[in-house]
């Protein structure tokens, strides 16, 4: 099975339909019955969670018949997929809304990722922003791109090695056991300056346009992670495992670090993450 550029294409335009048929329209217009719980208060469904999920999966699977599709929604009915990712000949992840507890309580900071897999590598990715329109799109070998909304494209690229001291960035802590969380908290101290989002698709966007140095995560769930580590790659950086593995589809435990080089990676890992 193969994903070519007519393909890719088409994944960008499912994704903007799905948006603007299911996302936005539920944008600051939810009900308190489109909203569930999943496993806290701070981890949410809602209606345009599910069926964003549908419609991209439905519009996936009349394109790839025989494509595994890993959705975040559908995974709670058949956990299975993910360890699949390493091995199908193509997949696609889908998180129909990265970023759903800023969606519910309506802020705009919030995004849908598709990633495409063949034979155990990420081959290409989508990271749409339903609000402004704008997409950043990757393909191994060719780059990573910001795609506004009205068609200009323009490359992205990874900041410039800093000094800790000078580095922004930030480091998900939220879903990290004591006492690693008020560890890794209080060493984000050393940075200039850290963000807490809670929205993968913006963190990667802003990672790999340069606009911060470093994220890093503990949870790794593909729909999360995939799309975004291919798109940093791209624009020039390094992504590894705490424990400087390649990530790799159908991982879902070590935590990663996003840097600009090898040796910012390093240092973080050094003094974030292990000190």
């Amino acid at each position: 099975m193969t994903f070519s550029d007519t393909d890719f294409d088409h994944l960008m335009t499912i994704v903007a339909e799905a948006a603007a048929r299911e996302i936005l329209p539920r944008f600051r217009n939810l009900g308190d019955g489109d909203i569930a719980e999943k496993t806290s208060a701070i981890d949410l469904v809602t209606e345009a969670d599910l069926l964003a999920e549908q419609y991209i999966t439905a519009a996936l699977k009349a394109r790839f018949p025989g494509a595994l599709i890993v959705g975040e929604e559908a995974y709670e009915a058949d956990k299975s997929v993910v360890p699949a990712l390493a091995h199908a000949d193509l997949a696609f992840t889908i998180d129909p809304v990265d970023g759903t507890f800023n969606f519910a309580a309506g802020l705009p900071v919030f995004g849908t990722i598709v990633a495409v897999v063949a034979k155990g590598e990420t081959i290409a990715s989508v990271i749409y922003d339903p609000v402004l329109g704008d997409t950043v799109t990757a393909m191994r070998g060719a780059g990573t791109f910001l795609r506004r909304g009205k068609g200009q494209a323009r490359r992205l690229s990874v900041a410039a090695p800093a000094a800790l001291s000078a580095m922004t960035g930030a480091i998900s802590w939220g879903h990290m056991d004591e006492p690693e969380r008020s560890r890794i908290c209080a060493n984000l101290a050393k940075t200039r300056m850290t963000f807490s989002l809670n929205c993968s698709a913006y963190e990667y966007w802003m990672v790999a346009s340069g606009k911060w140095h470093f994220i890093g995560h503990s949870k790794l769930m593909p729909w999360d992670h995939l799309a975004g580590v291919l798109a940093h790659q791209e624009a020039g950086g390094y992504t590894a495992k705490f424990d400087g593995t390649p990530y790799r589809p159908g991982e879902t435990t070590g935590g990663i670090i996003s840097a600009p080089d090898e040796d910012s990676w390093q240092m973080i890992r050094r003094e974030i993450i292990g000190a």
